[in-house]
């Protein structure tokens, strides 16, 4: 009994050295979290959740890496909030991150969102790494909003180029859903036509909640374009595809990144084939020397092949840790500073902003649909 009581206290000391040890370890995790806002619900929800995805792979590579900063390890933590494609909530989500001291946010997927959101970002001193593509979104004059895609400027106008260059169109009709990204990108495409010679025979208008179209279709048809121009997102360019379809429209059907998915191949069904191209403002991750690794990745952790931008937010999330790690602070007025000066070689491509935070150099891709899957051409 003497030689037992003698070894309980022992382990009990033992014990107890080993918790504190553990919360010393844990003592010395410098946290950081990190937003997320995009549609996670509606029809764009599942650009949203490919987003996030980008972003959760991210953090956890980050967290496997255990980079030092300022003597301690880093660690992200991820919160991700709906803002739904609606300016509204998204300022709300805004509102809701920064009165949480939240610095640093992925997103949003709209432009509609980025461009109210922003601001209020700023003001809380919170980076806002955004796809948001229309032109104004960078032009709010904060020097904390980076867009880590290619903006609608060049979207657009290299659609108006492969129009006129390759498909050897004379005549075009554009329709836009009246949101901020897909009236901007239209505006874009326009601009560059009537440069080139492209003539404009007619402008339709609708709205991103829209699914029947055949009234402008109709209207567009008499008009015999050579093609049909759509700014606005997936919901509506799939269900637009085959309207033009069942209406007999021979004109193929063009658009920016926003229909670059998957998600207008499976509401077109074979109606995109061959008929439906985009621009999305990224590289073919096929054909970039990570790339095929991190769809790999992805697909065993997600069970599905990544969207058009999942890589793009996990560039990102990588260029801030590192920055963080160079810096050895996070400090997002600091961290914002230095990602304007230096540049970051990620899976989709050398990540480096001007002045404004347009990325440089942003890759440009052209796709079409193949067996329901969009499929690079140029």
């Amino acid at each position: 009994m003497k030689f037992k009581s003698k070894l309980l206290p022992l382990s009990i000391a033992a014990a107890a050295l080993s918790m504190a040890a553990m919360g010393s370890a844990q003592a010395e995790d410098l946290v950081v979290k990190i937003g997320h806002t995009g549609p996670l619900s509606g029809s764009n929800a599942f650009a949203g959740k490919d987003n996030e995805n980008g972003v959760r792979m991210g953090v956890e590579e980050v967290n496997a890496k255990k980079m030092m900063v300022g003597g301690k390890t880093l660690k992200f933590e991820l919160v991700s909030e709906d803002d739904q494609c609606d300016p509204k909530a998204g300022v709300a989500v805004a509102q809701k991150f920064t009165d949480a001291g939240i610095k640093y946010v992925m997103g949003p997927y709209c432009s509609g969102v980025a461009i109210p959101a922003s601001k209020i970002y700023n003001d809380g001193d919170a980076i806002l790494s955004t796809v948001g593509s229309n032109p104004k979104v960078t032009m709010g004059g904060y020097k904390s909003v980076f867009r880590v895609i290619a903006g609608d400027n060049l979207i657009g106008s290299s659609m108006a180029q492969y129009a006129f260059g390759t498909l050897k169109a004379k005549t075009a009709a554009v329709i836009d859903d009246r949101t901020a990204f897909g009236q901007g990108l239209a505006e874009e495409f326009v601009k560059e036509a009537k440069v080139l010679g492209l003539t404009i025979v007619g402008q339709e208008y609708t709205t991103d909640k829209s699914t029947d179209f055949n009234a402008i279709l109709t209207t567009i048809k008499s008009k015999a374009p050579d093609v049909i121009f759509y700014g606005g997102y997936a919901g509506q360019a799939g269900p637009m595809a085959k309207q033009m379809k069942g209406l007999g429209i021979k004109a193929k059907m063009l658009g920016g990144d926003a229909i670059c998915v998957a998600e207008t191949g499976k509401l077109a069904g074979d109606a995109a084939n061959d008929t439906v191209y985009c621009a999305q403002g990224g590289a073919i991750l096929d054909k970039v020397a990570a790339g095929p690794a991190f769809k790999e990745a992805y697909k065993k952790k997600f069970n599905q092949d990544p969207d058009a931008y999942a890589a793009s937010f996990f560039d990102q999330t990588m260029f801030i840790a590192t920055t963080m790690a160079k810096l050895g602070t996070v400090d997002s007025t600091k961290v914002s500073a230095e990602l304007h000066k230096a540049s970051y070689k990620g899976i989709v491509t050398t990540y480096a902003y001007d002045d404004k935070g347009n990325l440089q150099k942003a890759p440009i891709t052209v796709y079409t649909f193949k067996a329901g899957m969009p499929t690079p051409v140029q």
